[in-house]
């Protein structure tokens, strides 16, 4: 019965709000960068998906994967009719601009949200960042790094959670690639999560597939990136390794895991 009632106290947040005959909204690519530069004038876009006729609903931030040099924007499946919003972005890649770009276009995207979600009904107090691959990378420096965020006058401590999905923890390897460095060795620079582990974060909640299907020692370094943020002194660090998941495939059950912690942080 504890365990009944406990699920049902962790739902509760979704369930007041799915229960309810609630209609979602989607606006496609808006700019969340202006400029000049007709790259960024493409690439610089987002779509929010929402609902419509309820308020201080939760919003999850979502970056598509792709290594920093592909992939498209979009609205996963698994986050509709659950009573959020989802911010989905889409973002320069490289070689065209340098990852430094990549990381700001995150944070920019991340701080329209925050600036923009009540106008929409959401509470910027109840925004999550999450995203796969490449997108798990880039949350994870955008959130750690507090400098990204400050540039906007927030706090990166006011986001709820991180939600990495096999993102990396040590330096991309598209930049990497592009310094000569090979896919097996390891560089912590700036642009590595890792090097911002700090005891004071939000929540962060690293999700990886099998560590003996991911790519180039995905989980190991998450696992790492774990255990460091545990000696910094973290107290909300938690690691799943999804058995008989790949890289690619790990990403439909982590959405699970993700709604599971937001629910039991909103409660």
């Amino acid at each position: 019965m504890k365990n009944i009632i406990f699920l049902l106290i962790c739902v509760y947040p979704f369930l007041s709000l799915s229960a309810q005959d609630v209609s979602y909204r989607t606006i496609e690519n808006i700019p969340y960068r202006t400029s000049g530069d007709p790259y960024q004038k493409e690439r610089c876009v987002l779509d929010i998906y929402y609902p419509e006729n309820v308020t201080d609903y939760p919003t999850v931030v979502w970056f598509h994967g792709g290594g920093l040099v592909g992939g498209e924007k979009f609205i996963p499946q698994e986050l509709k009719n659950n009573g959020m919003a989802v911010v989905a972005v889409n973002y320069r890649f490289m070689p065209k601009v340098h990852i430094g770009e990549c990381v700001e276009d995150a944070a920019a995207a991340v701080a329209w949200t925050f600036n923009e979600i009540e106008k929409y009904g959401g509470n910027p107090d109840k925004i999550f960042l999450s995203g796969h691959s490449a997108g798990g990378y880039l949350i994870s420096l955008v959130g750690l790094n507090k400098e990204y965020l400050a540039r906007y006058d927030i706090d990166a401590d006011q986001v709820a959670a991180l939600v990495p999905f096999s993102g990396q923890a040590i330096t991309n390897y598209e930049h990497r690639k592009t310094m000569g460095i090979p896919s097996y060795e390891a560089l912590v620079d700036e642009y590595a999560p890792i090097k911002y582990v700090r005891k004071d974060a939000p929540p962060l909640v690293i999700v990886s597939g099998d560590r003996n299907m991911e790519l180039f020692g995905r989980y190991e370094e998450n696992a790492y990136f774990w255990r460091m943020m545990k000696e910094a002194g973290h107290k909300e660090t938690y690691i799943y390794e999804l058995g008989g998941y790949d890289h690619g495939a790990m990403a439909a059950p982590a959405f699970h895991i993700l709604k599971n912690h937001m629910k039991q942080i909103l409660k």
